[in-house]
């Protein structure tokens, strides 16, 4: 078996159909319209239903491949000379209520997010059930001109999420989105509450990394300097070697790096 199918993995159809049929029970309509997704979504299997209901199908192995990352996360912020700070979910079930709490608080501090609907189980899965929005775009699939407009506002919306005691931990260009001309966070993943201050300044090293491959390291620090201090930006600076890393990031941290010691200068 490949590394790829692994961690991507599988659910067998009678199951998922299992799920469907709750997701009928449960919002009263039949028959369903299921529209699975082509992504390379590694820890769950999304689909839509009906167009309104975004759905991931949380597995065990799903939960398992998780915890690698989780593992590989926490060796990476050793590197960058503090404690790990990701925390790794008891099973399937877990990481779906995780998310569907993180989606819930994102939205009452007044963040834009999917609409967080419900979290259950079925057969041993974890079912994560949210609003669909429909026609979006990732960050990373908009024109620079217009993710240079945008950019003051990811930083915008990620101090309002550190100002009120939350962390996104898996911040990315996939995981920032455009609807209807506003942005939305998505797929928070799980940090220890005991050290926001450092999956804060992670945070920020990851939208720093996401957005200069698209603008810039110029336009992307001055952007953030209209809501982060330079201090900030000094703490975020030590992350971004491990976050350049990550196979979801590619950038010029040198860069970066410069831009902020000029700006702190």
């Amino acid at each position: 078996m490949s590394l790829r199918r692994f961690v991507r993995g599988t659910v067998e159809w009678e199951r998922l159909e299992a799920v469907v049929r709750e997701i009928g029970r449960r919002y009263g309509e039949s028959p369903l319209r299921v529209s699975f997704l082509e992504t390379d979504n590694w820890l769950s299997v999304p689909f839509v239903v009906d167009d309104r209901l975004f759905v991931k199908v949380v597995t065990p192995q799903n939960a398992l491949v998780h915890a690698v990352f989780t593992g590989a996360r926490n060796i990476g912020a050793f590197s960058s000379g503090t404690e790990g700070f990701f925390e790794r979910f008891d099973g399937p079930v877990e990481m779906a209520e995780h998310e569907l709490r993180a989606t819930r608080r994102m939205r009452e501090v007044g963040l834009n997010v999917p609409d967080p609907i419900e979290a259950f189980e079925v057969d041993g899965l974890g079912v994560l059930v949210l609003g669909y929005l429909p026609e979006f775009r990732t960050l990373d699939s908009l024109d620079p001109a217009e993710v240079e407009r945008f950019a003051p506002a990811l930083f915008e919306a990620l101090a309002t999420m550190h100002e009120n005691g939350l962390a996104h931990g898996d911040l990315r260009s996939e995981n920032v989105i455009v609807h209807e001309g506003d942005l939305y966070f998505i797929d928070a993943t799980n940090v220890r509450d005991d050290r926001l201050a450092e999956a804060r300044a992670y945070d920020l090293a990851c939208a720093l990394g996401a957005l200069t491959p698209l603008v810039g390291g110029r336009v992307t620090v001055a952007a953030a300097l209209e809501h982060y201090s330079t201090d900030v930006l000094l703490e975020a600076r030590e992350f971004l070697d491990f976050v350049n890393l990550r196979p979801d990031h590619d950038f010029e941290a040198t860069t970066v790096k410069g831009e902020i010691e000029k700006a702190a200068s």
